[in-house]
């Protein structure tokens, strides 16, 4: 990057002039260089890791989950709690109530020299049937998240009905026709930011830092305006939980996506997803088809480099660090084609290439 306008040869030039009077070097350039390394980035002291979500190797049982976490490469791991998963690996109830089951559940990382990196308890909340359930659930996994010493829990934003009433949950994402807008105006000042404001506060008594909110299909917050959008009105407690492959399905540019959140990244979920062109030409984008039949579905969750190559996940993972993200990259595996197993393993191999793996140390010489 040239700081002079112009080329590279140019500003070469240009600090020349500036810096060496009768044939020494003064202080401009020496300045110039300092100016220079304050405007870089200052990134964390540490490296991104690879984690990975517990249901990725849903079929194991806990213990024997971690054992092949730990053997494939992967350095912590993110539990999911209920919900939308069956929680195999973590009695939420026991654990919440029982101070010697917490002890020995973070002995069994602790042992394994794995990392307990998140909690989730995706699912939707703000359901106008089962919401009041999924609300304990989350509720509950913040309180065990505030036990545990976890500092994040990752969950989705939620979607009500589309008016009082309502007995399924209405995901409006048209403008046209005018009831649409009053719809969704009616879902965030009535049923989100009211549900937020309380779950903010529950997440300060508990000492949960971070609310990572994945952008999902069927959710209030599905882009990047809407979780920039809850952030603003909640506060800083909120963040998101990266996953490009939703973006992906949706048209949108994960990669573009990181440098409009920015500081607001609090989690990233690493899944891919294929798009099949043959069949999106005639269906769209828009799926409803059945998950197992990939052949027939315009796109589908997919392993790592499998819908998107390994240069795709080099430039996500650089412009990551750039925007400052050095924490988790947590695979989460729902490749219906490959095995758990053999998913889990291809992701760790592909980000074990991709991903920054140490501290940067380099600065321009003070010549």
């Amino acid at each position: 990057m040239s700081l002079i306008q112009g080329s590279p040869s140019d500003s070469f030039k240009v600090s020349k002039r500036l810096a060496k009077v009768n044939g020494e070097w003064d202080w401009p350039l020496q300045g110039f260089i300092s100016l220079y390394s304050r405007s870089l980035p200052r990134f964390k002291e540490s490296t991104m890791k690879i984690g990975m979500v517990s249901d990725s190797l849903a079929q194991l049982g806990f213990t024997e989950m971690l054992d092949t976490a730990a053997r494939l490469g992967v350095e912590g791991i993110e539990m999911n709690s209920g919900n939308w998963s069956s929680a195999r690996h973590l009695d939420l109830k026991t654990l919440v109530a029982s101070a010697p089951a917490r002890a020995e559940f973070l002995k069994a990382f602790a042992s394994r020299n794995l990392k307990l990196i998140a909690l989730n308890a995706n699912g939707n909340q703000l359901h106008p049937m089962d919401g009041e359930r999924q609300s304990m659930v989350l509720e509950d996994t913040v309180r065990l998240a505030g036990a545990l010493g976890v500092k994040k829990v990752c969950l989705m934003s939620g979607l009500p009905g589309g008016a009082p009433g309502d007995a399924v949950p209405n995901w409006m994402v048209m403008a046209w026709p005018p009831e649409s807008a009053r719809v969704l105006k009616w879902q965030w000042e009535e049923k989100l930011l009211p549900y937020w404001r309380n779950l903010a506060r529950l997440a300060a008594q508990n000492g949960v830092e971070q609310l990572c909110v994945e952008l999902h299909g069927n959710q209030l917050v599905f882009n990047v305006p809407s979780l920039l959008r809850l952030r603003k009105e909640i506060g800083p407690v909120v963040g998101a939980n990266l996953d490009p492959s939703h973006l992906m399905w949706m048209g949108a540019n994960p990669i573009a996506a990181i440098d409009a959140l920015g500081e607001a990244i609090y989690h990233v979920h690493a899944k891919d997803t294929f798009i099949n062109e043959a069949i999106c030409a005639t269906r769209s984008l828009l799926e409803n088809g059945s998950l197992m039949d990939i052949a027939a579905r315009s796109w589908s969750y997919i392993t790592l480099g499998y819908g998107h190559g390994e240069g795709w996940w080099r430039d996500f993972c650089y412009r990551l660090r750039m925007n400052g993200y050095d924490g988790w990259l947590s695979i989460e595996h729902e490749d219906v084609m490959l095995s758990c197993a053999e998913g889990l393993r291809r992701s760790v191999d592909l980000l074990k290439a991709v991903a920054p793996a140490e501290v940067s140390d380099y600065a321009p010489q003070p010549i």
